[in-house]
Protein backbone atom coordinates (compact mmCIF):
# COMPACT_ATOMS: atom_id res chain seq x y z
CA UNK A 1 0.00 0.00 0.00
CA UNK A 2 1.45 3.44 -1.01
CA UNK A 3 0.67 6.77 0.63
CA UNK A 4 -0.08 9.64 -1.72
CA UNK A 5 2.19 12.56 -0.66
CA UNK A 6 0.08 15.22 -2.46
CA UNK A 7 -2.52 15.46 0.30
CA UNK A 8 -1.56 19.08 1.14
CA UNK A 9 -0.95 20.79 -2.19
CA UNK A 10 -1.84 24.26 -0.96
CA UNK A 11 0.54 24.13 1.99
CA UNK A 12 3.35 22.71 -0.14
CA UNK A 13 2.76 25.42 -2.73
CA UNK A 14 2.94 28.07 0.00
CA UNK A 15 6.17 26.55 1.25
CA UNK A 16 7.68 26.63 -2.24
CA UNK A 17 6.68 30.26 -2.74
CA UNK A 18 8.11 31.35 0.60
CA UNK A 19 11.40 29.57 -0.15
CA UNK A 20 11.56 31.24 -3.57
CA UNK A 21 10.94 34.64 -2.00
CA UNK A 22 13.62 34.00 0.61
CA UNK A 23 16.16 33.19 -2.09
CA UNK A 24 15.17 36.31 -4.03
CA UNK A 25 15.63 38.61 -1.03
CA UNK A 26 18.89 36.93 0.00
CA UNK A 27 20.23 37.53 -3.52
CA UNK A 28 19.10 41.17 -3.45
CA UNK A 29 20.88 41.73 -0.15
CA UNK A 30 24.04 40.00 -1.45
CA UNK A 31 24.21 41.90 -4.76
CA UNK A 32 22.48 45.15 -3.86
CA UNK A 33 20.42 44.71 -7.01
CA UNK A 34 16.71 44.21 -7.45
CA UNK A 35 17.20 42.87 -10.97
CA UNK A 36 19.72 40.05 -11.12
CA UNK A 37 18.21 38.20 -14.07
CA UNK A 38 16.44 39.64 -17.13
CA UNK A 39 13.32 37.76 -16.06
CA UNK A 40 13.23 39.75 -12.80
CA UNK A 41 12.21 42.86 -14.76
CA UNK A 42 12.76 42.64 -18.55
CA UNK A 43 12.22 46.35 -19.17
CA UNK A 44 14.56 47.48 -16.41
CA UNK A 45 17.15 44.86 -17.42
CA UNK A 46 17.17 46.13 -21.02
CA UNK A 47 17.55 49.74 -19.87
CA UNK A 48 20.36 48.69 -17.53
CA UNK A 49 22.29 47.11 -20.40
CA UNK A 50 22.27 50.47 -22.17
CA UNK A 51 23.24 52.24 -18.96
CA UNK A 52 26.18 49.87 -18.44
CA UNK A 53 27.37 50.51 -21.99
CA UNK A 54 27.30 54.27 -21.36
CA UNK A 55 29.19 53.84 -18.09
CA UNK A 56 31.84 51.75 -19.83
CA UNK A 57 32.21 54.37 -22.55
CA UNK A 58 32.39 57.12 -19.95
CA UNK A 59 35.09 55.20 -18.07
CA UNK A 60 37.15 55.03 -21.26
CA UNK A 61 36.79 58.77 -21.79
CA UNK A 62 37.95 59.36 -18.21
CA UNK A 63 40.98 57.12 -18.79
CA UNK A 64 41.79 58.97 -22.01
CA UNK A 65 41.47 62.30 -20.26
CA UNK A 66 43.69 61.26 -17.36
CA UNK A 67 46.38 59.86 -19.66
CA UNK A 68 46.34 62.95 -21.88
CA UNK A 69 46.55 65.26 -18.91
CA UNK A 70 49.74 63.55 -17.79
CA UNK A 71 51.14 63.68 -21.31
CA UNK A 72 50.33 67.39 -21.78
CA UNK A 73 51.84 68.24 -18.42
CA UNK A 74 55.02 66.37 -19.36
CA UNK A 75 55.22 68.22 -22.68
CA UNK A 76 54.60 71.58 -21.03
CA UNK A 77 57.29 70.90 -18.42
CA UNK A 78 59.77 70.05 -21.16
CA UNK A 79 58.94 73.25 -23.04
CA UNK A 80 59.27 75.23 -19.82
CA UNK A 81 62.83 73.94 -19.50
CA UNK A 82 63.48 74.86 -23.14
CA UNK A 83 62.28 78.41 -22.45
CA UNK A 84 64.67 78.62 -19.49
CA UNK A 85 67.52 77.33 -21.64
CA UNK A 86 66.78 79.84 -24.40
CA UNK A 87 66.77 82.68 -21.89
CA UNK A 88 70.23 81.53 -20.84
CA UNK A 89 71.30 81.51 -24.49
CA UNK A 90 70.04 85.08 -24.97
CA UNK A 91 71.95 86.16 -21.88
CA UNK A 92 75.11 84.47 -23.16
CA UNK A 93 74.66 85.96 -26.61
CA UNK A 94 74.28 89.44 -25.16
CA UNK A 95 77.44 88.89 -23.17
CA UNK A 96 79.32 87.63 -26.22
CA UNK A 97 78.19 90.59 -28.35
CA UNK A 98 79.94 92.99 -25.97
CA UNK A 99 82.90 94.46 -27.82
CA UNK A 100 85.04 94.22 -24.71
CA UNK A 101 84.84 90.44 -24.54
CA UNK A 102 88.00 88.64 -25.59
CA UNK A 103 88.07 86.11 -28.43
CA UNK A 104 88.84 83.29 -26.00
CA UNK A 105 85.84 84.31 -23.88
CA UNK A 106 83.64 84.24 -26.99
CA UNK A 107 84.85 80.73 -27.76
CA UNK A 108 84.02 79.66 -24.22
CA UNK A 109 80.57 81.20 -24.56
CA UNK A 110 80.12 79.36 -27.86
CA UNK A 111 80.77 76.10 -26.04
CA UNK A 112 78.16 76.99 -23.42
CA UNK A 113 75.61 77.69 -26.14
CA UNK A 114 76.45 74.36 -27.77
CA UNK A 115 75.76 72.69 -24.43
CA UNK A 116 72.39 74.47 -24.35
CA UNK A 117 71.75 73.25 -27.89
CA UNK A 118 72.42 69.66 -26.81
CA UNK A 119 70.18 70.12 -23.76
CA UNK A 120 67.32 71.40 -25.92
CA UNK A 121 67.71 68.45 -28.32
CA UNK A 122 67.34 66.13 -25.34
CA UNK A 123 64.24 68.01 -24.17
CA UNK A 124 62.83 67.88 -27.71
CA UNK A 125 63.19 64.09 -27.46
CA UNK A 126 61.05 63.90 -24.31
CA UNK A 127 58.89 60.79 -24.15
CA UNK A 128 55.83 59.82 -22.12
CA UNK A 129 54.92 56.20 -21.43
CA UNK A 130 57.19 55.07 -24.25
CA UNK A 131 56.03 57.55 -26.89
CA UNK A 132 58.01 60.57 -28.07
CA UNK A 133 55.97 63.74 -27.70
CA UNK A 134 57.43 65.99 -30.38
CA UNK A 135 57.83 63.72 -33.41
CA UNK A 136 54.39 64.24 -34.94
CA UNK A 137 52.76 60.86 -35.46
CA UNK A 138 56.19 59.16 -35.49
CA UNK A 139 56.19 58.43 -31.77
CA UNK A 140 58.41 55.35 -31.57
CA UNK A 141 61.82 56.88 -32.31
CA UNK A 142 63.64 60.00 -31.13
CA UNK A 143 62.68 62.83 -33.50
CA UNK A 144 65.80 65.03 -33.07
CA UNK A 145 69.51 64.40 -33.38
CA UNK A 146 72.54 66.69 -33.48
CA UNK A 147 73.83 66.78 -37.06
CA UNK A 148 76.63 69.14 -38.05
CA UNK A 149 75.81 68.64 -41.75
CA UNK A 150 72.48 70.42 -41.29
CA UNK A 151 72.23 74.24 -41.41
CA UNK A 152 70.40 74.15 -38.10
CA UNK A 153 72.92 71.76 -36.59
CA UNK A 154 70.05 69.36 -35.93
CA UNK A 155 68.21 66.72 -37.99
CA UNK A 156 64.47 66.24 -37.54
CA UNK A 157 63.41 62.63 -38.06
CA UNK A 158 59.75 63.06 -37.13
CA UNK A 159 56.89 64.24 -39.31
CA UNK A 160 54.29 67.00 -39.35
CA UNK A 161 51.34 64.77 -38.45
CA UNK A 162 49.07 65.23 -35.46
CA UNK A 163 47.20 62.68 -33.36
CA UNK A 164 43.78 63.07 -31.78
CA UNK A 165 41.90 61.18 -29.08
CA UNK A 166 38.18 61.11 -28.31
CA UNK A 167 37.56 62.48 -24.82
CA UNK A 168 33.74 62.67 -24.88
CA UNK A 169 30.87 61.68 -27.15
CA UNK A 170 31.56 63.48 -30.44
CA UNK A 171 34.50 65.42 -28.99
CA UNK A 172 38.16 64.84 -29.77
CA UNK A 173 41.29 66.76 -28.87
CA UNK A 174 44.57 67.16 -30.73
CA UNK A 175 47.23 65.47 -28.64
CA UNK A 176 50.46 66.91 -30.00
CA UNK A 177 52.20 69.75 -31.77
CA UNK A 178 54.84 68.46 -34.22
CA UNK A 179 58.44 69.15 -33.27
CA UNK A 180 59.08 70.72 -36.66
CA UNK A 181 56.47 73.35 -35.81
CA UNK A 182 57.77 73.92 -32.29
CA UNK A 183 61.52 73.93 -32.82
CA UNK A 184 62.19 74.43 -36.53
CA UNK A 185 59.76 77.04 -37.77
CA UNK A 186 60.91 78.74 -40.97
CA UNK A 187 60.37 82.16 -39.38
CA UNK A 188 61.56 81.51 -35.82
CA UNK A 189 63.60 78.33 -35.57
CA UNK A 190 64.84 77.43 -32.10
CA UNK A 191 67.42 75.02 -33.48
CA UNK A 192 68.46 77.25 -36.36
CA UNK A 193 68.89 80.38 -34.24
CA UNK A 194 71.01 78.53 -31.69
CA UNK A 195 73.26 77.22 -34.44
CA UNK A 196 73.56 80.75 -35.84
CA UNK A 197 74.57 82.02 -32.41
CA UNK A 198 77.21 79.31 -32.03
CA UNK A 199 78.63 80.12 -35.48
CA UNK A 200 78.63 83.87 -34.76
CA UNK A 201 80.38 83.40 -31.42
CA UNK A 202 83.00 81.18 -33.04
CA UNK A 203 83.60 83.87 -35.68
CA UNK A 204 84.02 86.56 -33.03
CA UNK A 205 81.97 89.08 -35.01
CA UNK A 206 80.08 91.19 -32.44
CA UNK A 207 77.54 92.38 -34.99
CA UNK A 208 76.77 88.83 -36.10
CA UNK A 209 76.56 87.71 -32.48
CA UNK A 210 74.07 90.48 -31.74
CA UNK A 211 71.93 89.58 -34.76
CA UNK A 212 71.98 85.88 -33.85
CA UNK A 213 71.05 86.71 -30.26
CA UNK A 214 68.05 88.64 -31.56
CA UNK A 215 67.04 85.59 -33.58
CA UNK A 216 67.23 83.41 -30.47
CA UNK A 217 64.99 85.93 -28.70
CA UNK A 218 62.51 85.77 -31.56
CA UNK A 219 62.53 81.96 -31.40
CA UNK A 220 62.00 82.16 -27.65
CA UNK A 221 58.91 84.37 -28.09
CA UNK A 222 57.57 82.07 -30.79
CA UNK A 223 58.06 78.93 -28.69
CA UNK A 224 56.39 80.60 -25.70
CA UNK A 225 53.35 81.27 -27.90
CA UNK A 226 53.28 77.67 -29.12
CA UNK A 227 53.57 76.40 -25.56
CA UNK A 228 50.23 78.05 -24.73
CA UNK A 229 48.53 75.20 -26.61
CA UNK A 230 49.47 72.70 -23.91
CA UNK A 231 48.29 74.93 -21.08
CA UNK A 232 44.96 75.46 -22.82
CA UNK A 233 44.66 71.75 -23.52
CA UNK A 234 45.14 70.91 -19.83
CA UNK A 235 42.40 73.42 -18.95
CA UNK A 236 40.08 71.74 -21.49
CA UNK A 237 40.85 68.32 -20.04
CA UNK A 238 40.17 69.47 -16.49
CA UNK A 239 36.79 70.85 -17.57
CA UNK A 240 36.06 67.70 -19.55
CA UNK A 241 37.00 65.49 -16.59
CA UNK A 242 34.58 67.37 -14.33
CA UNK A 243 31.78 66.88 -16.86
CA UNK A 244 32.56 63.18 -17.22
CA UNK A 245 32.62 62.64 -13.47
CA UNK A 246 29.24 64.36 -13.16
CA UNK A 247 27.88 62.19 -15.95
CA UNK A 248 29.24 59.09 -14.26
CA UNK A 249 27.45 59.97 -11.02
CA UNK A 250 24.23 60.50 -12.98
CA UNK A 251 24.57 57.15 -14.75
CA UNK A 252 25.24 55.34 -11.49
CA UNK A 253 22.19 57.01 -9.97
CA UNK A 254 20.09 55.90 -12.95
CA UNK A 255 21.40 52.36 -12.56
CA UNK A 256 20.43 52.36 -8.91
CA UNK A 257 16.96 53.57 -9.80
CA UNK A 258 16.58 50.96 -12.54
CA UNK A 259 17.86 47.83 -10.84
CA UNK A 260 19.06 48.76 -7.37
CA UNK A 261 17.50 47.04 -4.38
CA UNK A 262 16.06 48.83 -1.36
CA UNK A 263 18.17 46.97 1.19
CA UNK A 264 16.01 47.92 4.17
CA UNK A 265 12.88 46.72 2.39
CA UNK A 266 14.63 43.55 1.19
CA UNK A 267 15.73 42.76 4.76
CA UNK A 268 12.18 43.25 6.04
CA UNK A 269 10.74 41.14 3.22
CA UNK A 270 13.29 38.40 3.94
CA UNK A 271 12.29 38.34 7.58
CA UNK A 272 8.63 38.08 6.62
CA UNK A 273 9.35 35.30 4.13
CA UNK A 274 11.29 33.36 6.76
CA UNK A 275 8.41 33.79 9.22
CA UNK A 276 5.96 32.63 6.56
CA UNK A 277 8.10 29.58 5.79
CA UNK A 278 8.35 28.68 9.46
CA UNK A 279 4.57 28.98 9.85
CA UNK A 280 4.02 26.86 6.76
CA UNK A 281 6.39 24.19 8.02
CA UNK A 282 4.60 24.18 11.36
CA UNK A 283 1.23 23.82 9.63
CA UNK A 284 2.62 21.05 7.45
CA UNK A 285 3.93 19.23 10.53
CA UNK A 286 0.45 19.34 12.00
CA UNK A 287 -1.35 18.24 8.83
CA UNK A 288 0.85 15.32 7.79
CA UNK A 289 0.27 13.09 10.87
CA UNK A 290 -3.48 13.78 10.80
CA UNK A 291 -3.62 12.99 7.09
CA UNK A 292 -1.77 9.74 7.57
CA UNK A 293 -4.07 8.78 10.46
CA UNK A 294 -7.17 9.50 8.42
CA UNK A 295 -5.76 7.49 5.54
CA UNK A 296 -5.00 4.50 7.78
CA UNK A 297 -8.52 4.54 9.20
Amino acid sequence: MRVNPNFTPDILNDLSQSQTLEQTYIEQLATGRRVNLPSDDPSAAAADVQNQALQSQNDQYLQNTSSLEGMFQTADSALSLVVTALNQAVSLGTQGANGGVSASAQQAIAQQVQAIQSQIVQLANTSYQGSYLFGGTATQSAPFALDSTQPSGVAYNGNTGVNSVEIAQGRSIQTNVPGSQLFMSTTASVMGSLQQLVTALQSGNSSSIGAATTQVGTALSYLSQQRVYYGNAVDQLNSNQSSLQTEQVNLQSQESTLVGADLATAATDLSQAETQRSATLAALAQVIPQSLLNYLK
